[in-house]
């Protein structure tokens, strides 16, 4: 084995690029390099033997111990070696990497000076143009924030408008498209960036036309308006800061243990600071290097629309990550940490920010037993739960959620089904998985699966990420059997959990049982949901077909000819002759008006 690394170690260039340890198949760690050579070597002494240099952090001193072989790939430059390195981490979750996802976009509200009278829009993606204002993200309450907006000012509310419309009548716009009103439309823009930049000047107006209508017992509006206060104050940013006008930075800062990093954003604009993003999230190999290089390639991965940008300290990627973001916004971005100022003293609220949000919340408590009744590598708060419905092998469909034990949600905009060719548990669960895999470049690997099954299906799942080098820890939870037949149980289920070799029979009123029945519970609902609007949808498919008095038989010959009743009646005349017959093509041509 030392031959075999030393062998490697010795081929290495003199060129940049990305390196990869491993331990035979599975993927350890990934690293970029200005030169290979050089930071290769310096993870290793060489006499009297091959060895860790002593130099080394615990993470890499135990990292090494693991590796049994070197890969590498040459890169033109430093900067390609960067992003190719971020790629492989996010896609194959190399196991001692920080790993931090962009699960999440937040959006923005942005005002465009391109057009004449310029409205206020959402957006959660940033178009380079220095006519385009943006303002955001916002964390929360964007979307109350454009409602009050549009509720309290005069400003062009459609998209496009060529006379004067119901919103003039009620006051709501100035009507721009019909009457001169340049200068009056410009006072009304600058006072909505005002808002914008601090909300919550927002609330007494707000306040007043909640009471008018619940006054007038209009309550529906009134309940509106409230809805509204409520976004509102979640964005109001009770903090005082003394920066000069119109400066806009970003800040971040971060907090760390044992087992977790929490991270926050301090987004300023004009000198105020309009929105605050934090998050949590579980790993026991912190790197500070490594974690804010990553952070800032997530937070900036489509476009960046600041010059500046503070963290809490300096790294060794400072000047690489400015070329990087440079060339994604033309033009010059500094990346820098601050001792002194009114910026640092930003910096510190942000980083008791961070340390506050360190605090355990319930999850926790069971992320960390599952870690130590499994043995596992590092907490998993990152989890997808797979299930399969099908009906005698009829609309088969598999289903996968996700569940953020960080912030204890079910994150039901990354929820998937899949229509599944396969008409048997384990062959459905195979094209599930495998399509997963193909998926992960689009949304990010989880930590965990959970698989509704036994021990099978879990040696089926393991064999598939290791068949891609990844790195993803799998449970299976098989339903309690009563007389060899599935029993799931509302309460009390006598459910086993297996991982890798062994198998785990725990209490009924477990905790960690219960977390895991509760996300292949919430997995098994989605996927018999989607089956049965899967079949209502087929049913009232079929029943078209069936009141032209064509026959079961032939509509079943049809599907497997063609697949779907959408193509079906897409088809030719011609081609649905040849299939069934003259009866039935002529049936369908009077139906579709598919002309032969």
């Amino acid at each position: 084995m030392q031959e075999s690394l030393l062998k490697t170690i010795k081929t290495l260039p003199d060129s940049a690029g990305i390196y990869m340890y491993f331990d035979n198949a599975k993927l350890l760690y990934v690293g970029k390099a200005k030169n290979l050579k050089k930071r290769v070597r310096s993870y290793f002494t060489f006499t009297p033997k091959l060895a860790p240099n002593p130099k080394n952090s615990q993470r890499i001193k135990i990292l090494l111990e693991q590796t049994t072989n070197i890969k590498f790939t040459q890169t033109k430059s430093e900067l390609d070696a960067l992003i190719l390195e971020n790629s492989l981490i996010k896609q194959l979750k190399p196991k001692y990497n920080i790993l931090l996802r962009d699960d999440k976009t937040y959006p923005y509200l942005y005002i465009d000076y391109n057009e004449e009278f310029p409205q206020v829009l959402l957006s959660r993606r940033i178009i380079n143009n220095s006519k385009i204002k943006y303002y955001g993200p916002f964390a929360k309450g964007a979307n109350e924030l454009l409602k009050a907006i549009y509720l309290l000012f005069q400003i062009r509310q459609k998209k496009s408008c060529k006379s004067r419309c119901l919103f003039y009548d009620l006051k709501k716009c100035l009507a721009p498209c019909e009457f001169d009103v340049k200068d009056e439309y410009n006072k009304q823009l600058e006072q909505v960036i005002k808002a914008i930049l601090k909300p919550s000047i927002l609330l007494t107006a707000l306040n007043e036309k909640m009471s008018f209508y619940a006054e007038n017992e209009e309550y529906e509006q009134a309940a509106s308006i409230r809805d509204i206060i409520k976004g509102i104050n979640n964005i109001t940013l009770d903090i005082q800061t003394d920066l000069a006008k119109d400066i806009d930075f970003d800040l971040f800062a971060y907090a760390n243990n044992e087992n977790f990093c929490s991270y926050v954003r301090f987004i300023i604009k004009g000198g105020k600071l309009i929105s605050v993003i934090n998050k949590k999230i579980a790993t026991k190999y912190f790197n500070a290097n490594e974690f804010l290089t990553q952070l800032i390639m997530l937070t900036y991965k489509d476009s960046i629309d600041i010059n500046e940008i503070i963290i809490q300290d300096d790294i060794d990627n400072i000047e690489i990550l400015k070329e990087y973001l440079s060339n994604k916004a033309k033009k010059s971005v500094n990346i820098h940490s601050v001792k002194i100022g009114q910026k640092k003293k930003l910096l510190d609220l942000a980083i008791k920010n961070a340390q506050f949000n360190l605090k355990e919340n319930k999850n926790e408590e069971i992320l960390l037993k599952i870690q130590n009744l499994f043995n596992l590598s590092s907490l998993c708060a990152k989890i997808e739960a797979f299930d399969n419905s099908h009906f005698q092998a009829d609309s088969c469909i598999g289903a996968m959620i996700s569940y953020d034990a960080m912030s204890e949600e079910f994150q039901k905009e990354l929820y998937r089904t899949y229509n599944l060719n396969a008409n048997n548990d384990y062959e459905q669960m195979k094209e599930v998985l495998s399509r997963r895999i193909l998926s992960f470049d689009k949304i990010n690997a989880p930590d965990l699966w959970l698989i509704d099954g036994g021990k099978a299906l879990l040696d089926l799942a393991n064999s598939l990420l290791e068949e891609n080098g990844l790195n993803i820890e799998v449970i299976a939870i098989a339903k309690e059997k009563i007389n060899h037949l599935a029993h799931r149980a509302k309460g009390n289920a006598k459910d086993k959990l297996y991982y890798k070799d062994k198998e785990y029979i725990l209490k009924a009123n477990d905790e960690i049982l219960l977390f895991f029945q509760k996300l292949r519970d919430e997995a098994h609902r989605f996927a018999i949901s989607t089956h049965k609007k899967q079949r209502t949808k087929k049913a009232m498919q079929s029943s078209k077909l069936e009141q032209l008095n064509i026959s079961s038989a032939s509509i079943n010959k049809l599907l497997r000819y063609f697949g779907t009743y959408e193509a079906i009646y897409k088809a030719s005349y011609d081609e649905i002759k040849k299939v069934s017959n003259k009866s039935v093509a002529d049936k369908i041509f009077n139906l579709t008006n598919v002309k032969s």
